[in-house]
């Protein structure tokens, strides 16, 4: 997935949390309270008013109050905000990264499965790019801290961020041009037979909102695989490369094969395997194992890779297949 280089303060502290003391005035008698509140507040949204009314953070003296109290004017409204959980996203974390390259302008990293890249709904604090922000300070200068592509948060493996602006633009015409080499290493079920190419369009699941899938006005997809291994006659090791970056390709793209990785909670949950270590392995088996790119400065091609992480190594060694890069 590539970026829109959208700007971003990250240099932002959490929303001050003194309370707020409000008069109601005669125009707003009769209305409910998270109503009178919302008009005195109008940078706050009615949903959150509503739920710092039940959280006790706004308070009329001596009532009882529920966002449908009404209010006659002239009341006076104590106002306790609470600090948004998006606002963690602003803040640098001490959490350790992998790096596996770094110079003035970029910075290569092998991320663990479990650490979200990019905060958003449900993981506000404790990303990757909160660690950015920690262990260089200046990319809270940067659109999204320099980051230009993500990596599911189970998915292990190599990505690379700009640390300056040129930097960070040039990796995002590298990934829009299709001249960042991504490959990746996926064990799917099912015995693959043979390589080849699947081009087919990723877009919203037309009914369920969280998932992708293969969709007619879905965006262009092209992935290529090829075959390592075959396990035990019930799953095979694959080498994927990313022409295009859409929200899980692989995981779509592998499920529209019929062979949906091993361990995907999403894609691959109804698909169960007469081999009892294929059903417990608890994330999908997808790992970022090499990075090819060109230096934003000097033009070089540069490339990395990355050994399986321990998890997927001792699954493979298991299957009897060797694990490789």
């Amino acid at each position: 997935m590539i970026l829109d280089a959208k700007p971003q303060n990250y240099n932002a502290a959490p929303a001050a949390t003194a309370p707020i003391s409000l008069i109601v005035t005669g125009d707003l008698a009769g209305l409910r309270l998270d109503q009178a509140v919302a008009s005195l507040l109008p940078e706050f949204s009615r949903n959150r008013i509503s739920r710092w009314i039940r959280e006790g953070r706004i308070a009329i003296t001596g009532q009882t109050i529920q966002p449908k109290t009404r209010v006659y004017g002239g009341e006076t409204i104590r106002v306790t905000p609470s600090a948004e959980p998006e606002t963690l996203a602003a803040l640098p974390e001490e959490i350790a990264l992998n790096v596996v390259y770094e110079d003035a302008s970029i910075l290569v990293l092998n991320k663990p499965a479990g650490l979200v890249v990019h905060p958003g709904s449900g993981n506000w604090h404790g990303t990757m790019l909160n660690a950015l922000l920690a262990h260089s300070p200046l990319l809270a200068n940067l659109p999204r801290a320099g980051i230009v592509h993500r990596l599911d948060k189970e998915t292990s493996g190599l990505l690379v961020v700009g640390k300056t602006l040129q930097a960070q633009t040039s990796l995002t015409r590298q990934l829009q041009a299709r001249t960042v080499k991504r490959e990746y290493l996926a064990l799917v079920h099912g015995l693959v037979t043979r390589g080849g190419s699947i081009d087919a369009p990723v877009g919203r699941h037309p009914t369920q909102r969280t998932r992708m899938a293969v969709v007619e006005r879905g965006r262009p997809a092209l992935t290529h695989y090829e075959v390592l291994q075959h396990c035990e006659g019930q799953a095979t090791l694959l080498r994927c490369r990313l022409e295009t970056g859409r929200t899980h390709q692989i995981r779509v793209h592998m499920l529209s094969l019929g062979h949906p990785l091993v361990g995907d909670p999403v894609y691959g949950k109804s698909r169960r395997s007469a081999l009892a270590l294929l059903n417990v392995f608890t994330r999908q088996a997808l790992h970022a194992a090499r990075l090819s790119l060109q230096h934003p400065d000097s033009g070089e091609t540069m490339s990395w890779e990355a050994a399986l992480p321990a998890d997927f190594a001792q699954l493979l060694d298991a299957l009897g297949a060797a694990p490789t890069v």
